[in-house]
């Protein structure tokens, strides 16, 4: 609780919110260096009484299907085969390997505002096409009009400006790109969320609510975080790696449940003359 309550204060500034964010990824790669462990999204599983066939995997990645049908949802909304696309807050990289691997674009560019992380994914990952860089989302380190599509899963809620990003997602999207883009945000402030998407210069072309998928995901997976976190985490960590997961019982996923927290995916292209 007194942890919770320090990071909301921290929270409450831009600057101390990115530090926070980025130095608990920065211990997350330099402690936790296990190579089974490579997304960190909560996952998407179909709701339905009768769900699609789903994607067909490597068996290496069934272990990880629901994050990857995240993943599957978000940038697999439209074709990137042949494009140029980058991600940001890759993360563990697993996301971005999968992108690569399935989604097949010619240039796949992963950024992540932890060094360590992005060590950690060079280490772990040696996929055609694939790269990996150290980048703040809030100044992309690549020109203007560089990629085809930009994707973020599941990333933005750790950064101190959202307009300052979404201007930069915006920068580096050559005219007619697509951003693919997915998160999760407290229900009164998705009217925000979306006004904020139209100032940058956004129009959305599809917006879908995947709290039905996101929650079924964390049921579905909620015995094996159980497991991981007990074969890996610090006993005295115990507590935030359950709320860092969505454990049933933690303070997301009660909200998630109750409907105070909704998670939305997002297909966005950049308007000819945008508002300003």
């Amino acid at each position: 609780m007194l942890i919770g309550r320090l990071v909301s204060l921290a929270s409450r500034s831009p600057t101390t919110k990115r530090l926070l964010w980025r130095g608990w990824y920065q211990f997350l790669a330099a402690r936790y260096r296990d190579p089974s462990w490579t997304f960190m999204n909560y996952g998407y599983r179909s709701p339905a009484m009768a769900p699609a066939a789903p994607r067909a995997l490597d068996p290496a990645d069934e272990a990880d299907r629901s994050c990857i049908q995240l993943y599957d949802i978000v940038a697999g909304a439209v074709p990137l085969v042949g494009r140029e696309v980058l991600e940001i807050g890759c993360g563990r990289g697993g996301g971005a390997s999968y992108v690569a691997r399935y989604l097949r674009p010619r240039r796949m560019v992963a950024i992540d505002l932890s060094p360590r992380a992005v060590a950690l994914c060079r280490a772990r990952f040696d996929v055609p096409g694939l790269s990996f860089e150290v980048g703040d989302a809030e100044q992309v380190p690549f020109g203007d009009a560089t990629f085809d599509a930009v994707l973020n899963v599941e990333s933005s809620h750790c950064y101190g400006r959202l307009p300052v990003f979404l201007r930069q997602v915006r920068r580096v999207l050559r005219p007619g790109g697509d951003f693919l883009y997915a998160d999760f945000r407290p229900r009164g402030e998705v009217d925000g969320w979306r006004a904020a998407l139209a100032e940058a210069g956004f129009e959305t072309r599809v917006e879908r609510d995947l709290t039905p998928g996101v929650l079924a995901a964390l049921e579905a997976d909620d015995e094996n975080k159980r497991s991981l976190i007990a074969r890996l985490g610090d006993r005295p960590l115990a507590g935030i790696f359950r709320e860092f997961a969505a454990l049933r019982g933690s303070a997301l996923h009660t909200e998630m449940v109750s409907g105070a927290l909704v998670y939305r995916a997002f297909v966005l292209t950049p308007r000819v003359n945008p508002i300003r």
